[in-house]
């Protein structure tokens, strides 16, 4: 049996119905939802990340078929697999793991995907490079390219520099999908963890122009009377 048919083989195994009804509606598989279409086995996020540490070396092609299964966690596992090898991959290895990922980001395609391994796999790629790929990946029109533009982000926050954080954040003011403000108003809370009074600048400057939630998160960690109070500005 090859690697790839082993990990969907250890994968299935760790599947559960009840746990699979219940992911289905919470990343919004139905008709019309973002996430139409998607279809789980029901294995938490710790039990998959077990199974792609197991599989850390193996080829990057298993990751990559992994990335084209129906099975959400499946993704995961193949997403998390490029995840562990980023953390020791140096250069042509990484700019393969970069591109790799950039060249499937439409099986990047729940929030969930993006947010466990876009810091990492791009981000962290990008950290000593220019970050002009986000911005592209910002006016794409596909939501999970947008996402991971944001996201990735969270590599540079860690490292203090939140420039490309607040300026992503106004090229996305204007997104139309809910999913994309909750992400941008989490990296600006995360940004304002590190430096508040730039985020409160920043929310003092657009928040006529934030759309609600993103407005919500980014403030969630503002004093109560003036969250309270920006809220009814």
């Amino acid at each position: 049996m090859n690697e790839h048919d082993m990990i969907l083989d250890e994968l299935s195994a760790l599947g559960n119905e009840e746990k699979r009804r219940v992911l289905s509606g919470f990343f919004k598989t139905g008709e019309g939802q973002y996430g139409y279409g998607d279809k789980f086995l029901g294995i938490p996020v710790p039990l998959t990340r077990t199974v792609a540490k197991r599989h850390k070396d193996a080829p990057l092609s298993v990751a990559v078929g992994l990335l084209q299964a129906e099975w959400h966690e499946a993704r995961l596992c193949g997403l998390l697999i490029m995840v562990e090898k980023m953390k020791k991959a140096r250069g042509e290895e990484a700019k393969q793991l970069f591109d790799t990922y950039l060249s499937n980001t439409a099986r990047v395609n729940n929030w969930d995907l993006v947010d466990l391994s876009a810091p990492q796999v791009v981000g962290g790629y990008l950290k000593d490079k220019p970050h002009d790929i986000l911005y592209e990946l910002a006016d794409s029109p596909l939501l999970w390219d947008n996402r991971i533009a944001i996201v990735s982000t969270y590599a540079f926050i860690k490292d203090g520099r939140l420039d490309d954080t607040f300026t992503l954040a106004v090229r996305l003011m204007g997104h139309k999908h809910e999913l994309m403000h909750k992400a941008v108003g989490w990296m600006l809370r995360e940004a304002g963890k590190r430096d508040f009074a730039r985020l409160r600048d920043f929310v003092y400057e657009y928040y006529a122009k934030m759309p609600r939630t993103m407005l919500r998160y980014a403030i969630e960690k503002f004093p109560e009377d003036e969250r309270k109070r920006i809220l009814k500005m």
